[in-house]
This record gives structure tokens, C-alpha cells and sequence, in this order.
């Protein structure tokens, strides 16, 4: 069993995208619907909160601050001091009924960023990365639940989920044009409680993947193998990011979602932050370099 600690208790609604900032030693994650977002001092353990003035499904640290925000108007650009708050591009005008989701930065500090139907009516998602320039260029589609954006760490290899499908699925990925291509099942999670949501790689290549209602994260080996399930006392954990000083904790954000009463009882740390001592190290996390 790992070793868990609650570190934030925010009661988040669905906590997403968790950002270890290493120039803060802090760690940066949403709650994509109240909306919120939270900040947890690495050394203190405080906690400051902000309201953006819309809801976000992911978001990225700028490389000259503030942050890359995935909207619900499109993306913009988010400084939490000030309320400033920029729209820069809208993805999708031609779907009003689709939202942005679950979005990372490739080692090159491009922002990949998945879309879906809002009421799930339709897989009408698409899979889009945005370049520092502005560039802007659509790569896949028929997408029903977008997630689980993360890259390995010689960025040559993409990771991305349709929850939808239980299915986790990997691309090659050119560094130099940020092209991708040869899309291929890389893990499923048919027959098993939960469904893919937020993952992360750490510094051997593995991939974690949180499994939403499935109460776990799984570590998959580079070739999709099934190597590790690390137990949670939460039943949706919903991502999770490598943090800490050595990047030697594996924080996952969870949620409350719709759960009753009666499991909320049983499970305090719903819509909290844990701190799990994996074993391993992780990643920096690239910030937008635009």
C-alpha cells in the first residue's frame, strides 16, 4: 500500500489538471466547475484560491506567467492576481455545443487540447494543438470524452483518452512540426471499474492514469502494460502530476461529482488533493511558450 496524506481539502466538485510549479514549488490545479483555482504552497501547505470568470476544463503555466486557459469561450490567457483575464482564440465556432476539456503542453511548450459535447450527445470532439505564434491546427476527431493529455519524456510519443471508451490511446509525435500521427490502442480499461481520465509520465517513461469511479491510478509500462494500481480512498480521482522538490510525489486531484451522501461519509477526502509516495520520480511540467 502507498503511503496517501489528504493536503488540500477544497471540496472540489471535479479537481483537474494538477501543475507542480517549480519556480514556486507550488502546486496549481481547477475545479473545472465551480470554477476554481487552487494554488498549494509546497512548504507552508496553504492553500489560495481564485475565481476565474469562466469555467475551464484544463489549463497551462505560461512561460512569462500567468496562464493558458482552456474555456469555456475559447482560450485565453488568465493572471489570478489581477483578474486579467484575455481571450485569445476560439477553437470551435463552428460547435457552440462543444467545451474544451483535458489539455497539456508537449515537451516544446505547444498546448494540445481535447473537445466534447457538452450534453454527450454526439462525438463531436476534436483534438487540437495551439503553437506560442498563435498557430492553430485540428488533428483528430470523432472524439466522445476527451483526457488523459501527456507526452513521454523525449516528447516522440502522445497519450490521450476517450473516457467514452475506456481506451487509452498513443500517437508518434514529431518535436520539430509538433506533427502527429500513427494513432494506436495503447491500454483499455474494459471490464474495469472507473474510466480513464488525467494522466502523467514520470522519468522512466510510465504512464499514470487516473481511473474516474474506478478509485485507483494505474502505471502503465511504455509498451501498455498493466504494471502497477495504486489504491485510493476516493472513488473519483480524476488526474494526477508529479510534484515535490525531487518530483517524488505523485499528487491526484479528485472530485465530489454527484455522489451521495452516504459515500461522501465514507470517503472525507472527496474533492480533496492527495499526496501519494509512489516510489518514483516524475517530470517537469512545460509551460506555454507563447
Amino acid at each position: 500500500m502507498a503511503d496517501i496524506e489528504c493536503v488540500a481539502r477544497t471540496d472540489d466538485v471535479i479537481g483537474e489538471i494538477p501543475l507542480w510549479d517549480e519556480r514556486e514549488q507550488a502546486l496549481y490545479w481547477i475545479d473545472i466547475f465551480k470554477p476554481a483555482l487552487h494554488r498549494l504552497d509546497g512548504a507552508s501547505g496553504a492553500v489560495t484560491s481564485w475565481t476565474p470568470p469562466e469555467k475551464a476544463g484544463s489549463f497551462a503555466m505560461r512561460e512569462g506567467g500567468g496562464f493558458l486557459m482552456a474555456a469555456r469561450s475559447g482560450l485565453a490567457f488568465y493572471e489570478p492576481e489581477s483578474g486579467r483575464f484575455e481571450h485569445v482564440a476560439d477553437l470551435e465556432p463552428d460547435l457552440p455545443d462543444n467545451l474544451l476539456n483535458d489539455g497539456h503542453c508537449d515537451r516544446q511548450g505547444r498546448f494540445w487540447v481535447g473537445s466534447m459535447d457538452k450534453p454527450l450527445a454526439a462525438a463531436t470532439g476534436r483534438l487540437h494543438r495551439y503553437d506560442g505564434d498563435g498557430a492553430h491546427e485540428v488533428f483528430d476527431r470523432d472524439i466522445w470524452i476527451s483526457n488523459g493529455v501527456a507526452f513521454s519524456p523525449d516528447g516522440t510519443v502522445m497519450y490521450f483518452a476517450d473516457s467514452h471508451f475506456r481506451a487509452i490511446y498513443a500517437y508518434d509525435l514529431d518535436p520539430a512540426s509538433g506533427a502527429i500521427s500513427n494513432r494506436r490502442l495503447f491500454a483499455s480499461t474494459e471490464g474495469k471499474p472507473g474510466v480513464p481520465d488525467g494522466a502523467t509520465v514520470d522519468g522512466d517513461g510510465y504512464l499514470w492514469s487516473a481511473q474516474f469511479d474506478g478509485g485507483c491510478v494505474y502505471r502503465y509500462a511504455p509498451d501498455g502494460r498493466l504494471d502497477r494500481t495504486v489504491e485510493l480512498p476516493v472513488s473519483r480521482p480524476a488526474a494526477c502530476a508529479f510534484g515535490g522538490a525531487n518530483f517524488e510525489i505523485l499528487y491526484v486531484t479528485t472530485g465530489r461529482f454527484r455522489l451521495a451522501e452516504e459515500v461522501l461519509a465514507r470517503e472525507p477526502f472527496a474533492g480533496g488533493v492527495l499526496a501519494v509516495d509512489v516510489g518514483v520520480t516524475g517530470l517537469p511540467e512545460p509551460r506555454f511558450r507563447g
